[in-house]
C-alpha cells in the first residue's frame, strides 16, 4: 500500500485529506457517549501499543482520533485508505491552522454527544479550544498512564455499552458513506453481515454485495452491489455496446456519473440493465469528453 506523506502544515490541503474532511462531514457517531483519544505513529492506530490499551476500556462506546492533516477518524474508519497509510511525525505540537481545521470538524462531527476527551498537549489544546463541556481524564500529561486509564474506565461505566452487532453495522454503513456518499448508506441494509478476518465478504439477504478489501478498507462491487448502487443512482456508466472482454473504453460511452474520481467502483449499465462492475481508470468527466483510451477495468460482467 502507497504511503500517503505528511509532512508539513500544506498536507492539509491535499486531496485526499480534503476529501477525507469532507466526507467525514457525513458521519454521525453512535451512541450518547464518544471517547476522543490521540492518534499514533502506526497505523492502522489499532496496531499502537497505546490504542492496544485504549481499546480494552473504550470499545464498547464510539471512539473517535483526533489526528492531523486529516482532522478525525471515528474508529470504524481506521482501516481505510488513505487514514490507514499515512506518515507524519507524531509530536505532540499543532499548529494554530491545523488546530482549526480540526477542531471544526471534532466539533461538527461530535454534536450535542457527552464527550470524555481522554488527550494531552496538543490534542487537549484543541479539544480545550473546540468543545464545551467534555470531560478529561488524562493525569499528568500521560494518556496511557495506569492513572489516565483507571480516569477513563470509571468514567465510562457511568454510560451505557454499545451492542457489538450495532457498531458492527455503524462500521458497515460509515464505509459505505465515505466511498459512495450520503447516499451510500443504503448499500448496507439492516440484515448485513460480513464474513471472514482480512477480506470479508459482505452478505444481505440476496448474497454477497461485495468484498471489504483488507489492504485499503474499501468496498469492492459485485454484480449484486452494482444493482444496489444503480437503484441508488451512484457511479453510474451507460454503455451502447455489447460487453464482451474486461476493459471499457472510452468510445461506446453514452454517460458518466460526474461523481466518478480514478479507481472508483462503477456500475456498468446498458439499456436500464447492470451488466459489469469495475474501476475508473478516469474520471466520470473524462470518460464523456474523451475520445479514446481505457475508461474501466473489469471485475465482473454479465455473460
Amino acid at each position: 500500500m502507497k504511503k500517503v506523506i505528511c509532512s508539513s502544515e500544506e498536507s492539509l490541503y491535499r486531496i485526499e485529506s480534503i476529501r477525507w474532511r469532507k466526507r467525514m462531514e457525513m458521519l454521525n457517531p453512535l451512541g450518547d457517549t464518544v471517547v476522543v483519544l490521540p492518534c499514533s505513529m502506526k497505523k492502522p492506530y489499532s496496531n499502537s501499543k497505546s490504542h492496544q490499551i485504549f481499546k480494552k476500556v473504550s470499545r464498547k462506546v464510539q471512539e473517535v482520533i483526533l489526528t492531523s492533516p486529516f482532522g478525525i477518524c471515528p474508529r470504524e474508519m481506521e482501516n481505510t485508505y488513505p487514514i490507514q497509510s499515512y506518515d507524519v511525525s507524531v509530536s505532540g505540537k499543532w499548529s494554530f491552522e491545523e488546530k482549526k481545521v480540526a477542531g471544526e470538524l471534532l466539533n461538527s462531527y461530535l454534536k450535542d454527544k457527552t464527550i470524555i476527551a481522554h488527550v494531552a498537549g496538543g490534542y487537549r489544546e484543541v479539544c480545550k479550544e473546540y468543545l464545551d463541556n467534555a470531560i478529561y481524564t488524562v493525569v499528568d500529561d500521560k494518556p496511557t498512564s495506569n492513572d489516565s486509564i483507571y480516569n477513563l474506565r470509571m468514567e465510562l461505566k457511568k454510560y451505557p455499552s454499545i451492542k457489538r452487532r450495532d457498531k458492527v453495522l455503524n462500521g458497515l454503513k460509515s464505509i459505505a458513506i465515505y466511498q459512495f456518499g450520503k447516499l451510500g448508506e443504503n448499500f448496507i441494509d439492516d440484515d448485513t453481515i460480513s464474513k471472514g478476518m482480512f477480506h470479508k465478504k459482505i452478505v444481505n439477504k440476496t448474497g454477497q454485495i461485495a468484498l471489504l478489501n483488507g489492504q485499503r478498507g474499501l468496498y469492492s462491487l459485485t454484480l449484486k452491489g452494482g444493482e444496489i448502487l444503480k437503484n441508488l443512482g451512484i457511479n453510474i456508466v451507460e454503455i451502447d455496446f455489447d460487453l464482451t472482454t474486461n476493459t471499457v473504453f472510452v468510445p461506446g460511452i453514452k454517460s458518466a456519473d460526474k461523481n466518478i474520481i480514478p479507481n472508483d467502483e462503477v456500475v456498468i449499465v446498458r439499456n436500464d440493465e447492470v451488466v459489469g462492475v469495475g474501476k475508473a481508470i478516469i474520471s466520470g468527466n473524462e470518460m464523456e469528453k474523451a475520445n479514446k483510451g481505457i475508461a474501466i477495468r473489469l471485475k465482473h460482467r454479465k455473460k
